[in-house]
This record gives structure tokens, C-alpha cells and sequence, in this order.
């Protein structure tokens, strides 16, 4: 009972305040606005799990490891700042056997290096690769971008409506901005390990021939809703 009574009261304060909007703009239009853009990543994030048991115990992870950091500083890696250490742990089984697992993150800056990385750590014995996720370095500039184009397009509908009735368009006194953010872009490893190594046997991957692997965009949209003043 107390709820529907603080519901009502609520209720009868809003109408002063209504009344008052209305009054204060007795005529405007009610629109949405939306835009989209899609964005080809710069930046890839991979994991690399290097575990004793591929190597069935003859070679431990440490030597893998040194292995692994010589291949990719082939490739022109900065370690230090494009590798890191996500977790590393150790079980211990009925037979008394140690198996330690190490995981790692690498960034690349290149869809061509990725295939390059999966070449080079298959050709060490280590073929636990897969992509962790994809970005943008100028990723927040372009939601900027993206965000004021969903105004700019209601601005514009609102526009378009008003002189369909012989009307224009005054000041915006209402805005929403239901933001949808980022559509990430979700990777099926199976396949996309499959296509990284197809494409290092193939000879698509010779320099002169070089192609990179065909990587999903990422999406941004932004959704507004926004009301003018008609006059």
C-alpha cells in the first residue's frame, strides 16, 4: 500500500513539471539517430600456451620459452613491450610427474604477422596459438567520430520531417544517447588456426606474393534520441 501511495504522489508532482515542459515547448519532434563504422584492426592479441606435455617431457618450458622469445625477436618483436605473462602453473599427477603450463600474450600491430608468429612458433614444436581478441590504436578517437555522427544524423531526420510539413527545426532540448559501444568481433580459433596454417604452407605467404589473412572488421555503432523545438 505504501508503495502505491509514493507512486502516486510522484505521479501527481510530475504534472506540474510536465505541464510546465509543454508550455515551455508546445511543438517539437522526437527523433533517433544512428551511425555505424567499420574499422580495420591494427591490433591483435594472441595466446601462446606452451606446455611440457606437446614436448612429452623432453623439453621442459624454460627451454621452450628461450626458444619461443629467439623466434619472435626474428620476426622484429619487441619483447619487452609486446610480450607478457599470463599465467603459469604446475599439477602434479599419480605418478609423481611435474607438468608446468605457461601462458602468454602477444600484441602485433599486423594481420600478416600473425600468420608470420604461427609459422615461426609451429616451426618449434609450439602450436597452442590463438586469438584472444582484436582493437584499434585510435579506438576511442573513432567512437568520438561515431557518437557525433548519430547526432548529426538526428539533427538531420528531425530536418527532414519539419519541412515535409512546412516547419523548421529550432534548439535540441532533450538528448539520449542509448550507446551500443563497440560489436566485438568473436574469432572461431579452430578455423582461424586452420587458416593460419594453411596460409604459412601456402605460397601466398612468399614476400613477393605477401597477402594478409582476412580478419573481420570491427563495428562501432551508436544509437541517440533527440527532440527539437519546431517552429
Amino acid at each position: 500500500m505504501k508503495r502505491w501511495i509514493m507512486i502516486a504522489a510522484v505521479a501527481l508532482m510530475a504534472i506540474p513539471a510536465a505541464a510546465q515542459y509543454q508550455e515551455a515547448y508546445p511543438s517539437y519532434i522526437q527523433v533517433n539517430g544512428r551511425a555505424e563504422k567499420e574499422i580495420t584492426p591494427d591490433e591483435f592479441y594472441l595466446s601462446i600456451v606452451v606446455n611440457e606435455r606437446e614436448s612429452k617431457g623432453k623439453i621442459t618450458v624454460e627451454q621452450q620459452q628461450k626458444e619461443m622469445i629467439a623466434a619472435l625477436r626474428k620476426l622484429g618483436i619487441d619483447i619487452e613491450k609486446q610480450l607478457k605473462v599470463a599465467n603459469m602453473s604446475s599439477e602434479l599427477f599419480r605418478k609423481r610427474s611435474s607438468v608446468t603450463t605457461a601462458k602468454y600474450q602477444l600484441k602485433v600491430a599486423a594481420a600478416a604477422q600473425v600468420s608470420k608468429v604461427y609459422e615461426a612458433l609451429d616451426g618449434i614444436g609450439i602450436s597452442n596459438v590463438s586469438i584472444l581478441r582484436v582493437s584499434h590504436s585510435k579506438i576511442d578517437e573513432y567512437k568520438e567520430q561515431v557518437r557525433i555522427e548519430a547526432m548529426r544524423n538526428a539533427q538531420q531526420s528531425a530536418r527532414t520531417m519539419a519541412e515535409a510539413v512546412g516547419q523548421t527545426v529550432g534548439k535540441c532540448f532533450y538528448i539520449y544517447d542509448s550507446n551500443s559501444d563497440v560489436m566485438p568481433a568473436f574469432y572461431n580459433n579452430a578455423v582461424m588456426t586452420r587458416g593460419m596454417k594453411l596460409y604459412a604452407e601456402s605460397d601466398a605467404a612468399a614476400p613477393e606474393e605477401e597477402e594478409s589473412l582476412d580478419f573481420k572488421t570491427i563495428k562501432l555503432r551508436y544509437d541517440v534520441q533527440a527532440k527539437f523545438v519546431l517552429e
